[in-house]
């Protein structure tokens, strides 16, 4: 079979069309046939090497499509459903066909396109555990270090429907579409912490760094001990007394977000779309940060 991913861990010239085996679902696996499938910094981080695979790697670690085949010990879905989920290993999404975890794998209602089911389980899911994590209460104040991408405007969404009051950092060019979310949108660069303490004179309850290096340092002070998270930087956080997210990564979770898509209280986002042959350009838009929202393939 023929996807898009990498010939040996390294930087974007390493990626490439693979022929790799045809996929079989394993125990509590689907095999679908693969509809769209989301692109996420984790992917040019695998290529990169980050998570110990060395290639050749298919890459994709979310996909919405039709179920061809179900594993042993899997229930509840059967050939011919219309379903959404993650991917074992976090890779092999960027093909015809892809495995899937059963356990983290949903039901897509037809009112729910694929290419915006196939947005929610790593980046609207991330969203969703932060604030399992966190657990701010009502009325309190949350930090989005880069608020403008796939995980940043879901968890803007998520948190204000939570009654949070969000302050998010991000581009100029992206402040109104976080107004329009309810969020406060505050610019990155020299005196971003002088800023966020004038949207937030209250103080910041809880964070979400979605950038690391200099970007999450320069905000990690205005948090109290324990509440700051990153997904960007896990060394950095872990050093400044942060932490990781606890990704659930269940059944439960990627129903509750897609019914809210359905009923119109979640935008995924989903503001560019490219053909699979453009994967590596898709990438490319991921890697270099210069997109709002999520980026998905279309097969």
């Amino acid at each position: 079979m023929r996807g898009y991913g990498f010939v040996r861990a390294g930087g974007p010239e390493q990626q490439a069309f693979v022929e790799v085996p045809e996929p079989r679902p394993g125990p509590g696996e689907l095999l679908v046939a693969v509809r769209a499938a989301g692109v996420n910094p984790g992917d040019w981080r695998m290529r990169d090497g980050d998570y110990g695979v060395a290639g050749p790697a298919v890459l994709g670690r979310e996909v919405a499509g039709t179920v061809l085949e179900v594993g042993a010990d899997v229930t509840g879905f059967a050939p011919g459903d219309e379903v959404f989920g993650g991917c074992p290993d976090m890779q092999g999404g960027w093909a015809p066909r892809a495995r899937v975890t059963a356990g983290f794998a949903a039901h897509r209602p037809p009112e729910v396109t694929p290419e915006r089911a196939a947005a929610l389980p790593v980046a609207a899911g991330t969203a969703w555990d932060t604030l399992t994590d966190l657990a701010l209460p009502d009325g309190a104040t949350l930090l989005v270090n880069g608020a403008g991408g796939g995980v940043g405007l879901p968890l803007v969404q998520l948190a204000r429907r939570r009654g949070l009051r969000v302050v998010g950092t991000a581009s100029p060019g992206k402040h109104e579409l976080l107004a329009g979310f309810g969020a406060v949108p505050v610019a990155y660069g020299d005196g971003v912490a002088d800023r966020i303490r004038a949207a937030a004179p209250d103080g910041v309850d809880g964070a979400l760094d979605l950038v690391g290096g200099d970007a999450l340092r320069a905000v990690a002070g205005l948090v109290p001990p324990g509440s700051l998270y990153s997904i960007a930087d896990k060394p950095l956080v872990a050093q400044l007394g942060g932490r990781d997210v606890t990704r659930d990564r269940s059944t439960a979770v990627l129903d509750a977000l897609v019914r809210l898509v359905a009923d119109g209280g979640l935008d995924p986002m989903v503001r560019t779309t490219r053909p699979l042959d453009e994967a590596g350009a898709a990438l490319a838009l991921v890697e270099h940060g210069h997109v709002t929202g999520k980026v998905v393939l279309v097969l």
